[in-house]
């Protein structure tokens, strides 16, 4: 299997099972003018794991009201990254296009927390 960029390795699935990308709720959205491209600061509930915070840049294709109550997809262990004035404390999931990001969701809902398997 290849892409624009060449082949992708193929991993074990213990290198899969390392990444904990799990559903959450978004809970609030906010306005981020210190990022150096337009972004949100987002908090997402992930349930057992709690509600953690990240920085998205996302704002081309999503007004903050589309994305509160929308449940999407995360990396949550990966270490915190500081972002700006901002501790991102986890990796919001997308899809790059030349419109801007599309972000992963939920087609139907689980609690939040749950482990993509």
């Amino acid at each position: 299997m290849s892409n624009a960029t060449g082949a992708i390795p193929t991993i074990e699935w213990a290198d899969f099972a390392k990444v904990a990308l799990c559903a959450g709720t978004v809970l609030k959205v906010e306005e981020f003018p210190e990022a150096r491209k337009p972004a949100w600061k987002l908090w997402v509930d992930f349930g057992p794991h709690g509600v953690r915070k990240t920085s998205a840049q996302v704002r081309t294709l999503y007004e903050a009201d589309d994305l509160v109550g929308r449940q999407i997809v995360g990396v949550i262990n990966f270490p915190p990254k500081q972002v700006g004035p901002f501790m991102s404390e986890f990796l919001l999931t997308g899809f790059p296009t030349d419109e801007g990001v599309v972000i992963t969701t939920v087609d139907r809902p689980v609690p939040n927390g749950t482990r993509m398997a």
